[in-house]
Order: structure tokens, then C-alpha cells, then sequence
């Protein structure tokens, strides 16, 4: 199963993989059922998840919604640490989830604005380096494992902040390895092998450090970091499935 996985993520693109995802995973669901770990976000149980990533994830992959980690951690502080699920308010979201996506539009509190470059199921295609929104359009943007991607992150950070309005917040994850003290980055570096071999993916164009939250502040944004390991027990990050070194990152803008 991993190596099927890994395969997929290699080969196709991430359009193709959306389409086909729910129709993949229906194969997959009767044979783990059971009630080990559960996912937040939907609801469902399972004797444990599919494995993810390239660098393969065991027990990770929702096979119902297809949250992640990083999903399930936002899904559990909006739903219980934030007035998102009752606050009216216009949201960005960027490079949209499924698992998110299917449940954001119906939202009738939420004016639901969904962007990419190539995704089929985004309203709006565009570069994120020059967002086509005025400024002060949006109170929340989501946006996750997407500045890793980017040309220039510190451009697009900026431009978030910009369209953001005054006390507005972003939700900015990135794939971060704790260990490293500064960002990596490189731009002479463009051969695929070469950017899975120092960045992790293909393509990416980075590899973020503990400096990531600094970053995010000299474009001008407030950042809270919250620890999972501060947030919840083991039993209910072993229940959940989440990064147990993981820190969600609130960014506000002033």
C-alpha cells in the first residue's frame, strides 16, 4: 500500500489525483474497519489509516474524507478553540482539501472563496505572488503546505497580509523540520531529483526551519505558535492520528 501510494503521488498530478481520490479510496475503507483511531473531521473510525507522502506516513490517511495530520489538528482548534464554526466571515482558501472543501460550502455563515493554480474544484486560478483581491477582502485565509511551492514565500506572505483585514487570521502550515534551525533554500537547484533529495518533493523549492513563525512576522503578522503536545493527551493524539511535534500557527494580522 505505501509503495502504491508513493507511486501515485509521483506519477500523477494533483488535479488527476483529486478526481479519482473518493473512487480509490472506496476500495480501501471495508478492509480497515474498526475503531482505533478516528478521524474529527467526518466522524469516521477505523482499525487504523492509510499511509500518505512520498516519504511515506503510516497510519495517517483518512480513507473517508482524506484528512491528514495537519487537517485534523486545524479541523479540532477551529470546531473547539475559535468561533469559526458560528462567526460569520469571508474565507480564502487556498490549494482547498476535500476533506475542508466538502463541508466549508455549505456553510451559510461563511462566504466561501476557494483558489488555486490548476485544482478543478477552485472558484478562482491565479498566482498567489499577486493575489487579484483589493485589500482588506478576507477575515480568515487557509492555505497549507503551499508556501514550500513558491517562488518567493516572503512575496506571497505579504500578499496574504494584504488582503486580509485588520484582526483578520491566516492558517499557514507548512512542512517543517524541527530540527533545522534557518530555512533552506536554494534556486539554483531546479533538477526534480535534486529538489526530492534537499527539499523533500520535486516540487518544492524549500525546506522550512524553526525560523518559519520569524518570517511570517517581518511581513507584519502576529503569530501564535500552540504545540499539539500542549493541546492534547496522548491517548487523543494517538486517537486522532495527529504530529505529536506539530505546532498549529494562528497568524494575525494587526
Amino acid at each position: 500500500m505505501k509503495a502504491l501510494i508513493r507511486w501515485a503521488l509521483r506519477i500523477f498530478s494533483r488535479p488527476f489525483l483529486i478526481r479519482i481520490s473518493y473512487l480509490f479510496m472506496g476500495l480501501f475503507k471495508p478492509l480497515l474497519r474498526g475503531n482505533s483511531v478516528e478521524c474529527p473531521v467526518c466522524g469516521s473510525t477505523f482499525r487504523k489509516f492509510l499511509p500518505y507522502g512520498v516519504n511515506s506516513r503510516s497510519n495517517v490517511l483518512c480513507p473517508t474524507c482524506l484528512s491528514l495530520e495537519r487537517h485534523r489538528l486545524i479541523w479540532l482548534y477551529l470546531q473547539n478553540q475559535s468561533d469559526f464554526m458560528t462567526k460569520p466571515r469571508r474565507l480564502l482558501h487556498v490549494a482547498p482539501e476535500q476533506c475542508f472543501y466538502n463541508r466549508f460550502k455549505h456553510y451559510s455563515h461563511i462566504d466561501y472563496v476557494t483558489a488555486d493554480l490548476k485544482s478543478p474544484i477552485a472558484d478562482f486560478h491565479f498566482d498567489l505572488h499577486e493575489i487579484p483581491f483589493k485589500e482588506n477582502s478576507f477575515d480568515m485565509i487557509l492555505c497549507n503546505h503551499v508556501l514550500e511551492h513558491v517562488t518567493d514565500d516572503r512575496r506571497v506572505m505579504s500578499e496574504f497580509l494584504r488582503v486580509l483585514r485588520p484582526d483578520g487570521f491566516a492558517i499557514l502550515q507548512v512542512p517543517l523540520e524541527p530540527d533545522r534551525e534557518s530555512t533552506f533554500e536554494d534556486p539554483s537547484i531546479t533538477n526534480s531529483r535534486q529538489r526530492e533529495k534537499y527539499f523533500g518533493q520535486k516540487d518544492h523549492v524549500r525546506v522550512y526551519g524553526r525560523d518559519y513563525p520569524r518570517r511570517l512576522r517581518e511581513c507584519g503578522f502576529i503569530v501564535e505558535e500552540r504545540l499539539v503536545s500542549d493541546g492534547f493527551s496522548a491517548a487523543m493524539i494517538n486517537r486522532y492520528r495527529l504530529a505529536p511535534d506539530e505546532i498549529l500557527y494562528i497568524a494575525t494580522k494587526p
